[in-house]
């Protein structure tokens, strides 16, 4: 008898850890494991991606108003939702201190929520919570094993220790996604470390080649004698793009022909486009917006930065690997469990001078690109094998 998964997230907007869960779903062996996906709201552009043998659950309206706007709350009905954000925005202005993260006062809104969200149905074996706030698997979900996902730096945050104890405490199990992303979360959460534990990103190397080849990116990235730099992600703080402009600026100044291509969405785009406007680039470096398919984008780069303040693990980068692209990324934390530096990929200072100066080096240095280019054509970085590590969890449930 095949054991049961339901695996929770949101949606399949685009991003990295979206990313990662079709990489999941797509190395999960159906003959042994029939698998329920429960997104809070069915959509996304990632959505046509799902792997067939996902059996995806009924969205229900109080789920998908957590992914919605007060606004939307109180106009759609789901006023208890609506009164909970309300009072999770109260709370968290009020208390000060690390209640005034964001990651904190969602945590505490989802906790707020729980009195006022329906049953998942069904009775399963592993329950994943693929992206916190993790109370839902916890509260929510009948499951003799649970796991939840954490997806980036621990170092990097502020957390409130009472809802994080909390909240984690009805897991059985923490996934970070590097070895460097769990001993910076065991540093920040030291009474969770028996339950902390490391199952990296997996990606499906076939579904990443044959995107990348459903159609040209020639009209929007054309070429035009520039070499194209090409980065993807939020448009947060954590990603950095805010500084891509002063950083190209630089690169231009040194003497690269570069243009820089921005594929994503988020929060951060108006200040990104006042900084291109600022530095007078705006031939340079040119926003792309969301993308359901970002591979040709990938494929048609010359070089792929990942210009990042902080990350877990990038899965992007990782594509651009898989699709054999000479990578640069930041020197944060993390970086180093990222990629072998000046073997599959170079690190540069996060700064914006040492940032551009580093960029600008592997740009001049033709030898160089070719030997990362033709070091990821011998690594596997599709991380299969870390399935295993889910598939011993369940050999005694």
């Amino acid at each position: 008898m095949k054991q049961k998964i339901i695996i929770l997230h949101f949606n399949m907007e685009l991003g990295g850890a979206e990313s990662s869960l079709l990489g999941l779903l797509d190395t999960i062996d159906y003959d042994r494991y029939d698998v329920d996906l429960f997104l809070y709201a069915h959509e996304g552009e990632l959505m046509s991606m799902l792997n067939p043998n996902v059996r995806l659950l009924p969205e229900m309206k109080a789920y998908r108003a957590l992914t919605e706007s007060m606004k939307q709350n109180f106009a759609q009905g789901c006023i208890p939702i609506g009164m909970a954000r309300a009072a999770a925005k109260v709370r968290c202005a009020l208390s000060g201190g690390p209640m005034q993260s964001g990651h904190n006062y969602k945590q505490y809104f989802h906790k707020l929520c729980i009195p006022y969200l329906p049953d998942i149905p069904g009775d399963y074996d592993l329950a994943i919570s693929f992206n916190d706030p993790h109370y839902i698997v916890g509260k929510k979900v009948s499951a003799k094993v649970r796991m939840s996902w954490f997806h980036t730096d621990a170092s990097q945050m502020v957390f409130c220790d009472a809802i994080e104890k909390e909240m984690w405490g009805m897991s059985d199990y923490v996934v970070n996604v590097s070895d460097a992303c769990k001993q910076a979360f065991d540093a920040k959460h030291g009474y969770l470390t028996n339950k902390s534990i490391v199952v990296e990103n997996m990606l499906s190397k076939n579904l990443v080649q044959s995107r990348s080849a459903a159609f040209s990116a020639e009209r929007e990235m054309p070429s035009d004698g520039s070499i194209r730099l090409l980065s993807i992600g939020r448009f947060c703080a954590a990603k950095n793009f805010d500084n891509v402009p002063d950083i190209c600026r630089r690169i231009l100044a040194s003497g690269c022909n570069v243009k820089w291509y921005l594929i994503g969405y988020g929060g951060d785009e108006a200040l990104i486009r006042q900084r291109i406007q600022d530095a007078g680039i705006e031939e340079r470096v040119i926003i792309l917006g969301k993308k359901e398919n970002p591979y040709p984008y990938i494929k048609a780069c010359g070089l792929y930065v990942q210009p990042s303040r902080y990350e877990g693990k990038s899965v992007t980068v990782r594509e651009a690997q898989i699709l054999n692209k000479p990578v640069v990324i930041t020197g944060y934390a993390t970086s180093a469990s990222q990629l072998e530096d000046g073997v599959d990929g170079v690190i540069v200072p996060m700064d914006n001078e040492g940032c551009a100066a580093g960029i600008a080096a592997v740009l001049r240095d033709e030898a160089l690109r070719q030997k990362l280019t033709e070091n990821t054509k011998i690594r596997d970085y599709t991380n299969a094998g870390e399935i295993e590590k889910i598939y011993r969890l369940l050999e005694n449930v």
